[in-house]
């Protein structure tokens, strides 16, 4: 289905009863034509943050809780932001027998909808975690050029051509959705072994999705494809932590090898 016929820049009333029809599945091939034969594009997750869950309980009591969704880079369709509140939402009024059951029916609608397995936790509404990002931070630096649009060719190696093992990290991350215009601000986690890179490129090239306009899996994809094809590193993660939007927070990671796969976490400012 075309974005151009989701619920994205709409106005939509609110649905109060169960709708899983409104879940809109978008495609992943199209933006993934250029670089679909990249070891570790198909590789990840997409892990989303739901703020704003909330059911009853046979009593008619309301039930709360945060939801972390894991959706597996592999699955054919990613979901719509917008499509995936509205379906929380519609969810508010109506009674499951127990929390599983609730756990339960969400996984089979979402599955449906990206064509393959989709996980939900469900967290207490004061168990979410704050982290700390690990690595080292890169804003500090000051690049030689700088673009709006993404721009492989600000990606250099080193001049010393040391091999390293690096974690590095950029609360700069900015881009736009392609459907609002809506800004979306992130941080981006990089974690690579291979020929050192500068760093002063890599922060030049994250600053230049600053205009773009693509949904959060595929910036992340594209980061994956032009830091993969430009440094031909040994191994290679790219992990980036939305900020929240409309009670929804969207962090894609991919990974050229699972043993670097990380645990999901929850920045200060999402």
């Amino acid at each position: 289905m075309s974005v151009e016929q989701s619920l994205l820049g709409k106005d939509t009333n609110y649905p109060t009863e169960y709708q899983p029809d409104i879940l809109f599945p978008i495609s992943r091939a199209s933006a993934r034509e250029n670089y679909a034969h990249l070891k570790g594009i198909q590789q990840g997750k997409d892990w989303w943050h739901v703020f704003e869950i909330s059911w009853l309980n046979l009593k008619g009591i309301p039930q709360v809780a945060i939801g972390r969704i894991a959706l597996p880079a592999t699955s054919p369709n990613l979901i719509e932001s917008k499509s995936l509140k509205l379906y929380f939402n519609s969810m508010n009024f109506t009674q499951f027998e127990s929390k599983q059951a609730f756990i339960a029916t969400v996984e089979k609608d979402l599955s449906k909808a990206a064509e393959a397995e989709v996980k939900l936790q469900l967290l207490d509404a004061d168990d979410l975690q704050v982290s700390q990002p690990q690595g080292l931070c890169i804003d500090d630096l000051e690049p030689e050029r700088l673009e709006n649009h993404p721009d492989a060719s600000l990606l250099a190696l080193d001049t010393s051509s040391d091999d390293v093992e690096i974690e590095l990290y950029s609360h700069l991350l900015r881009s736009n959705c392609p459907v609002t215009g809506q800004p979306d601000w992130g941080t981006v986690f990089i974690r690579y072994k291979g020929k050192k890179p500068c760093y002063r490129s890599i922060l030049a090239y994250i600053i230049s999705y600053r205009q773009h306009n693509g949904f959060h899996e595929q910036c992340v994809e594209q980061m994956y494809a032009d830091l993969w094809e430009t440094f031909k590193p040994e191994k290679l993660m790219v992990y980036a932590t939305y900020t929240r939007r409309g009670g929804l927070d969207i962090n894609p990671c991919r990974v050229s090898d699972f043993a670097w796969m990380p645990s999901p976490i929850r920045l200060a400012r999402q």
